[in-house]
């Protein structure tokens, strides 16, 4: 049988001698630890769901993601995040990522962060209502300290107002 597996190359858009640097700090082997866990309380259909991506969006009436100085500091990340609200389209954001091609995302905001199926979902009850904010942070952090935190508890704090119970995570 012929193996049809696809390898995910996170290094494609970056320059070779920085996906190197990069990439001594990341284990050969998978990780083989417990990964956390909590099933849904209650039916999807009666859940409050949220998006979170780490693609580096922002609304365009918002300060982009500072990679000016990540070109400055390789080894630093944005470690900000920026609120999408569900109702957000293509035409309202900016995608600012040195990591990944963001050219698909600036033409779809549903490839990494689906927001129209969400709606959709809300819409046939499959969901009981998608949140009105989604949330977006910079994925590339070398030293995650200050999204980990102060960026994270405000997102968890402001999802937690919002009466979130599920997250649907999309990496970049």
């Amino acid at each position: 049988m012929e193996n049809t597996a696809k390898m995910v190359d996170g290094f494609r858009f970056m320059p070779p001698s920085l996906g190197a640097w990069i990439g001594k700090d990341i284990p050969a082997e998978p990780y083989k630890g417990e990964i956390p866990w909590s099933p849904l309380k209650k039916p999807a259909s009666e859940t409050t769901f949220t998006l979170m991506t780490s693609a580096g969006i922002s609304m365009k009436t918002d300060a982009a993601f500072d990679v000016e100085r990540e070109k400055r500091e390789p080894a630093w990340g944005d470690p900000t995040s920026r609120q999408i609200p569900a109702t957000a389209e293509a035409k309202d954001i900016e995608v600012n990522h040195l990591h990944i091609n963001t050219d698909y995302i600036k033409q779809d905001i549903n490839v990494i962060l689906p927001l129209k199926r969400f709606n959709e979902f809300e819409k046939e009850g499959i969901i009981g209502r998608l949140a009105p904010n989604c949330y977006s942070y910079y994925g590339f952090q070398p030293n995650p300290d200050q999204l980990l935190t102060r960026t994270m508890p405000k997102v968890a704090e402001q999802m937690r107002s919002e009466k979130v119970e599920a997250v649907l995570l999309t990496p970049a």
